[in-house]
C-alpha cells in the first residue's frame, strides 16, 4: 500500500505569500525566521545584562596598567594613539602655503568668470548694465536744484522724469510718457492698417509676431539662466575668499605675528616690546 501511495501524485504545498495590502512590508515572516530573530534578540539582552552588571559592580578606584598609557580629554573621553605621526611646524607651514596658492589661483579663475558673466547680461535693448549685488548695491541719488522753497513745493517728480508712479523708483529702463503715447498711436495705426491688409499679409504678420515673442521669451530665459549662474559663481567666490582669509590667519598664528585662541580655549596675544 505504501508503494501505491507514493505512486499517486500529491499536491505541492506552497508557502503562504504576503497579502496584497501588506506587500510594502516585504516578504512574509515564517516561523523559522521568527525563531532566528527571537534567538538573536535574547542573546543581545543577555549580553546587555552582563555588561550592566559589570558596570554596576565596577570599582572606580581599581588600578590598571592601561591607565599609564591612556589619556583622557576634558570631556572624560578616552583618547588613544592611532599611530599617526605628527608633522613638523615647517612641513605644516609649507602645506598651508601651497593651499593658499591653490585657493588664490581658483579665486582668480572665479573672478574672471564672474566678470564675463556680468558683461554678458543685457538688461535692456538700448543700454547694457552689469548685474550688481542686488540688495547690497548702493542706491543712486538724483539731486534737483530749484530757485526757492515755493518752487520746491510745486515740483512734481512724475513731471520732472516724464514717467508715471511706477517708473519713479527705477534707476534704469524708466518708461516715458511720450514713448507710451507713441506706442498707443502706433497700435491704433496698426489696427486701422490691418483692416486693409489681405489674409496672407495678416498671416505673415502673425507669424512674425509669434517669432518675435518666441525670441523675447528665449532671451528672458537665457537672462535668468545667466543670472542664476552668476549668483552661484559669486557664492563660490565668497567661500574662496573666506577660506583664504582663514588660512592667512592660521599662517600668521603659526608665525607668531597675531594673537588668537589656542586649542584649550585660552586667549593670547603677541608680546610687544616695551617703549
Amino acid at each position: 500500500m505504501s508503494s501505491m501511495r507514493n505512486a499517486v501524485q500529491r499536491r505541492n504545498h506552497k508557502e503562504r505569500a504576503q497579502p496584497v495590502e501588506r506587500e510594502k512590508w516585504g516578504l512574509l515572516e515564517k516561523r523559522k525566521d521568527y525563531k532566528l530573530r527571537a534567538a538573536d534578540h535574547k542573546e543581545k539582552k543577555k549580553r546587555l545584562k552582563i555588561l550592566k552588571n559589570k558596570a554596576t559592580e565596577r570599582n572606580p578606584d581599581e588600578f590598571s596598567f592601561a591607565m599609564l598609557s591612556s589619556t583622557v580629554d576634558k570631556a572624560g573621553r578616552k583618547v588613544t594613539d592611532r599611530g599617526n605621526k605628527a608633522l613638523s611646524v615647517d612641513v605644516v607651514k609649507l602645506l598651508k602655503t601651497q593651499d593658499v596658492g591653490y585657493i588664490r589661483t581658483m579665486l582668480q579663475v572665479v573672478r574672471k568668470e564672474r566678470k564675463e558673466l556680468e558683461e554678458r547680461i543685457i538688461l535692456d535693448e538700448e543700454e547694457v548694465r552689469a548685474l550688481k549685488d542686488g540688495e547690497n548695491a548702493a542706491g543712486g541719488k538724483h539731486t534737483v536744484f530749484v530757485a526757492d522753497r515755493e518752487a520746491q513745493n510745486e515740483l512734481s517728480v512724475e513731471d520732472w522724469f516724464g514717467t508715471g508712479e511706477d517708473g519713479v523708483g527705477k534707476v534704469w529702463n524708466r518708461p516715458r510718457k511720450q514713448k507710451e503715447a507713441v506706442i498707443e498711436a502706433n497700435e491704433d495705426i496698426d489696427e486701422s492698417s490691418k483692416k486693409k491688409l489681405s489674409k496672407k499679409q495678416l498671416e505673415a504678420e502673425e507669424r512674425a509676431e509669434k517669432e518675435r515673442r518666441k525670441f523675447m521669451t528665449k532671451r528672458e530665459r537665457s537672462h535668468e539662466r545667466i543670472a542664476s549662474h552668476l549668483e552661484a559663481v559669486k557664492a563660490r567666490e565668497r567661500d574662496l575668499m573666506i577660506a583664504e582669509e582663514e588660512l592667512e590667519k592660521q599662517r600668521a598664528k603659526m608665525n607668531g605675528t597675531i594673537g588668537g585662541v589656542n586649542k584649550h580655549g585660552i586667549k593670547f596675544k603677541i608680546r610687544e616690546r616695551k617703549r
